[in-house]
């Protein structure tokens, strides 16, 4: 079966640069779209597009979708869902086993970047499968060849169905750096420890000492954002751990402010601990 890509859809420019982005991956990867729309969810189906959810507009949807559809690069298919967002992903994980989910980051003044923050934990949390978050601006490159893995230097497990990195460095011919940015609010980890951990999860067939950058910054998410940019990468790679996916505390963290200012997209690999 070839991979498939499910990408959260909607009418918005958000969306279908989104989408853009994940039939580019999609190309190399010979893999296969599904465009889920799910016209109940506020931040795909804002207010003034609630005219869109009548009755009498559903056939309509259905026609623009499928265009949609068809205009893409690689095959396509819609799956509409009339339940919550959670319910919906979580359903189409089950019937499609993506490769992994994407979603685009509004970019407006109407769409606060906290309700993307809490769109993603109520994803992750209720479908641990990666998620790529995609922003509306200041990004140019699709496929991605320079992948930008932040990590805290902690160990750490990812959850199954992890393996999109490899196949994306194995389609696209990329290449994988490591960064470890310590601050003063957080424990310092060796260079091999940050290796190890790493490793450990067999993200790449081999990961070289040299692909590795431990550094010191004010913030961690200052350093990371910089050293993504001293590198040119077009993919930053972060871990969600399951601890701060249940609180609060993902509102905090740095996955979250990553997120949120990233310039390039965001690939969020859901772990275990």
């Amino acid at each position: 079966m070839t991979p498939s890509l499910v990408v959260l859809t909607d009418f918005l420019a958000v969306s279908n640069r989104a989408l853009d982005y994940a039939a580019a991956l999609a190309v190399p990867l010979g893999g296969h779209l599904v465009l889920l729309h799910v016209p109940h969810d506020g931040l795909l189906a804002p207010e003034e597009y609630g005219h869109r959810h009548s009755r009498s507009a559903e056939r309509q949807t259905e026609h623009e979708l499928l265009k949609l559809a068809a205009a893409q690069p690689v095959p396509a298919e819609v799956d509409v869902s009339e339940q919550f967002l959670p319910d919906a992903v979580q359903e189409a994980v089950r019937r499609h086993n993506p490769l992994l989910l994407v979603l685009g980051r509004p970019g407006s003044a109407s769409t606060p970047a906290e309700m993307v923050t809490i769109t993603v934990m109520d994803l992750l949390r209720h479908a641990s499968y990666p998620l790529l978050v995609v922003p509306t601006l200041g990004w140019d490159t699709a496929p991605p060849h320079r992948l930008l893995l932040a990590v805290d230097g902690q160990p750490f497990r990812l959850c199954a169905h992890q393996d999109v990195v490899r196949q994306l460095l194995q389609a696209t011919q990329g290449t994988l750096e490591v960064v470890h940015v310590t601050d003063d609010e957080h424990a310092v980890a060796t260079p091999a420890a940050v290796l190890a951990s790493v490793r450990h999860n067999h993200l790449v067939d081999h990961l070289p000492d040299s692909s590795l950058h431990h550094l010191y910054q004010p913030t961690v998410m200052g350093g990371v954002l910089q050293r993504a940019a001293d590198l040119q990468a077009d993919l930053l790679v972060v871990v969600a751990r399951r601890h701060s996916l249940l609180g609060s505390l993902f509102h905090r963290s740095v996955t979250a402010r990553l997120l949120q200012e990233s310039p390039i997209p965001v690939l969020l690999l859901p772990a275990e601990d």
